[in-house]
Order: C-alpha cells, then sequence, then structure tokens
C-alpha cells in the first residue's frame, strides 16, 4: 500500500522535508515534518515560489503535490542547487553578537561615523492517467524538470480528485477530501511531482536530497497554502517564509502581526544555547497571542546588513530565486527599471516571517500584503532597555539581535571615568561574526529560563531585567 501524507513547507539539511502539498511513498512508512521554509519573490503579480525537500523515508518512488493558482508549463519550473537556502536562512536569522566596554579613562576624539575606541557606530533610529476523464479531472500539462516527472491538474470538484488519487494508488489520509475542496473550489490546479529515485542525490548519510523546486506564475493575491499541512502534522509545525519584494516589507493579513523583542542584552552563558534561548524567546513571545500570530524576525535591504553573519544578498542570488526569469536573456543584461535585475538592486526588501502552529491554532492559509518600512535591533549602547518594538522609518532596518556584553573590570585610574563605550576585544583583536540562530525547529524547548538570561527589561513578557554588573 501507497501512504501519502500531507504537509507543508520546505525544511534545512538534517530535517526531515515536505512542502504545501501531499507527500506519498512507495510503502507503509509514514512521513511528518516539524518545520518548513518557503521563498516568495515578488514583483507585481508575479510571485516566484521557491521549496527545497530533503526527504527521510523508504527509497522508493514517491510524488508530490502542492495547490497551484494556474497551469504550469515545463519554462515555469526549475530545479536549484541544494544550498539555495543556506545564504537566505543565515542572513535573516537572529543574530548573536558580542561587544566589550572600552577602558573608561581612555580618552580619544572621535572621528565622524567612528566610536571613540575606533569602532563603528550603529544608527538607531508523472502518476497514471487513468480515470481522469471520468472523474473530472484533467491533465492540463506535462514535463520533465530534473529528478522530476512533473503533471499539472485542474479539477471539477474535490470528490473526483480524491478518487483520481486513489486509483493511481495514492492513500488519501482521512479529511483530505475535505482538506482539498477550498483549492478546487478557489479552481486552483495541482502540481504533482514524481520523484525518480534513481537521479537524487544522497549526502554522506545516504539519505536522499532532492533538488529545490522553483516555480512562477501570475496572481493578484500573494498566498500561501497551507491548511493541507495540517493533516498528518507530527505535532507543532515551524513555518518560516522569506518574502523578496523590490520596495516593500510583507506582513500578514489574515492574523495578528508581532514583531520578536529585540536589542535585548543577555547573560553570557547564552552563547553556548543560543537556538535554545531564542526558541523560548519565540515561544513565549507566541504564547501572548494565543500562538495565532505571525513573528516578523527580519525586514532589511538585501544589498546590507549590520552587523552581518554572512555577506549580503547579491544580484545571482535574485536571479537564482527568480527575479529576471520572467525576462528574455537579453534584456536581463541590460540595467532595468529600479528594483530590476540589475538596476537599483538595493531597494529589494527581505522580509522573514516566523509562526508555530497546530490544528487548533492555524485554519487559514496565509494572505500577505505590503507594509510599512520599520527599524529596530540596531545599536543601544546603554545595555539597558530593549527596544520598545519596531519603530516607522524611511527605510526597513529591523532584525532580532543578542547582545553579550563584557563590562569593564579593569583598574580605573581617572577621576571621571566614562563608561559605556563599546567596541572590539581589548588589545585590538576584531570581534568574531555575530552567530546566527538557525536549526530552530529542533532546538531543546523548555530549557532555558529568559529571567535568568535576559538582563534587558521586556515589558511586552513581563521581564523586569537585570542591572549590569558594575551598578549592583
Amino acid at each position: 500500500m501507497r501512504r501519502l501524507t500531507v504537509l507543508c513547507g520546505l525544511l534545512l539539511p538534517s530535517v526531515a522535508s515536505a512542502f504545501c502539498g501531499f507527500f506519498v511513498t512507495g510503502s507503509d512508512a509514514k512521513l511528518t515534518n516539524n518545520a518548513s521554509q518557503v521563498v516568495l519573490l515578488r514583483k507585481g503579480n508575479r510571485t516566484t515560489m521557491t521549496l527545497s525537500n530533503n526527504y527521510q523515508g523508504p527509497p522508493e518512488n514517491f510524488a508530490m503535490v502542492v495547490p497551484v493558482p494556474v497551469v504550469l508549463h515545463k519554462e515555469d519550473v526549475k530545479t536549484l542547487p541544494h544550498d539555495v537556502f543556506e545564504h537566505i536562512d543565515s542572513l535573516s536569522a537572529p543574530r548573536l553578537v558580542e561587544y566589550w566596554e572600552q577602558d573608561p579613562c581612555f580618552i580619544q576624539p572621535p572621528e565622524e561615523g567612528e566610536s571613540a575606541v575606533g569602532g563603528r557606530q550603529y544608527s538607531d533610529g508523472a502518476p497514471r492517467k487513468k480515470g481522469g476523464k471520468d472523474l473530472g479531472v484533467k491533465i492540463e500539462a506535462q514535463f520533465v524538470v530534473g529528478e522530476y516527472e512533473i503533471v499539472i491538474l485542474s479539477a471539477r470538484d474535490s470528490g473526483g480528485l480524491d478518487t483520481w488519487l486513489r486509483q493511481n494508488k495514492y492513500t488519501i489520509p482521512k479529511g483530505a477530501g475535505e482538506a482539498l475542496a477550498p483549492y478546487v473550489r478557489d479552481q486552483m490546479k495541482f502540481f504533482v511531482a514524481k520523484v525518480d529515485i534513481k537521479k537524487v542525490k544522497r549526502d554522506a548519510q545516504q539519505q536522499v536530497q532532492l533538488s529545490p523546486l522553483r516555480f512562477s506564475y501570475e496572481a493578484s493575491e500573494l498566498k500561501l497554502p497551507v491548511r493541507l499541512g495540517l493533516l498528518n502534522a507530527n505535532g507543532k509545525q515551524d513555518l518560516i517564509v522569506y518574502v523578496l519584494h523590490p520596495t516593500a516589507r510583507f506582513e500578514v493579513a489574515n492574523y495578528p502581526n508581532v514583531f520578536i523583542p529585540t536589542n535585548l542584552e543577555v547573560a553570557d552563558e547564552v552563547r553556548k544555547s543560543f537556538p535554545a534561548f531564542y526558541a523560548q524567546l519565540f515561544d513565549e513571545t507566541m504564547a501572548k497571542l494565543n500562538n495565532k500570530a505571525v513573528v516578523t524576525e527580519y525586514a532589511w535591504q538585501t544589498s546590507s546588513c549590520d552587523p552581518c553573519p554572512c555577506p549580503p544578498l547579491q544580484a545571482s542570488d535574485l536571479a537564482t530565486l527568480g527575479e529576471g526569469a520572467e525576462q528574455k536573456p537579453e534584456a536581463q543584461q541590460g540595467k532595468g527599471s529600479p528594483g530590476g535585475f540589475y538596476g537599483n538592486f538595493a531597494s529589494w526588501v527581505l522580509t522573514r516571517l516566523h509562526t508555530r502552529y497546530s490544528k487548533d491554532t492555524l485554519s487559514e492559509d496565509l494572505v500577505f500584503k505590503e507594509a510599512k518600512p520599520v527599524i529596530g535591533g540596531r545599536a543601544n549602547y546603554d545595555g539597558q532597555s530593549a527596544d520598545a518594538g519596531a519603530q516607522p522609518s524611511s527605510e526597513n532596518n529591523f532584525q532580532g539581535r543578542y547582545i553579550i556584553r563584557h563590562y569593564w573590570t579593569g583598574a580605573v585610574k581617572c577621576d571621571k571615568p566614562q563608561y559605556g563605550r563599546w567596541g572590539g576585544p581589548p588589545g585590538g583583536g576584531e570581534p568574531s561574526a555575530p552567530t546566527a540562530a538557525t536549526g530552530i525547529a529542533n532546538a531543546p524547548r523548555g530549557t532555558v529560563q529568559l529571567s535568568k538570561v535576559v538582563r534587558s527589561p521586556v515589558p511586552s513578557l513581563g521581564l523586569k531585567g537585570q542591572p549590569p554588573p558594575r551598578h549592583k
């Protein structure tokens, strides 16, 4: 018997992966997932969606099914390198930084744009076809891309689609027919990708690595179908959505939006368990809204970052994710309008949205809308107060940023010491690059007590904070 498991999203390496639709194997082994990621590159009414999947299960051929708003053709679908998500994830992930307080008796006139110790100051501010004709199921297109044999289906009713899938040896989980009905009513198509197991690559542990799939379509509304992923979810699902747009930040239109508390000073011990710390901070932030919210973790121009855990995105990264995909090759070589392939590259905005949901907390597909620019998670040199939330700004500069501060403990040999000047480690050494919190879905939960490791007051979470060491 074949077993069809409904999943949504896409996952990082080492996690059982899937996307917004069905996953079917050739045995009774059950597939589940606990985390998903997707990139939505939006320009006008055109959306390019990128999905990445690492399959954990029996080594037989299997297939994936996902609802899409239009009929896709071969030129709309591409396979991408396996590491396409690593860069965008590291760039936008919450980051842990480290600063050292400089000698309070050292005096040096600061240069413009530099701190008194020479450090930079940050600104605040193919399935079988039988039965299709009789069941109202039509094969709209068929083609092969990489290891995928792809069929695009349309259906007149969910019962016919349910039966077609069963006749083609897909075992539907309980409730799938009902879950498919809204997509059929909305006249959505169904993207079916059968995987030829002989063509896929394997990692060092001999687990299958599927090539990320990218496909483009025209749609007036930017949506992500997540309801199907609730049927066979293995507990809570962790979902991260990256939205790329030439000028705008995005948020959800049909659920509450909240910004992650940022610019928090944390105890030195957080360096040993940063993912667990962030998972706890995220979970408590979600709990304040009954776990029915979407959290903004990052909104920034693609051509810069501050501080940077990795280099910012390049024009080639945007091209990989679909920018310019609708243009002819010769058109991509010129200087287009702002936000184009080689146009005003700095105007693109990357938004990272994160939620953790279950059947009880997320019952609708996510709908996205443009939002005004915000700033937050930049410099905070007094070390005492966290951001009061994201603030309006002329451009997007928001990030989840957490700070370990090493306060001055040396001798004080002057009458008027000047505390609060921060820079690199003693002796002029360079600080290490910020640590990015990745793999949050699999981080240990409930192991960190925020009241013991967060020094900044965070009223929204009921945290009073702790005074810095020299003020005790």
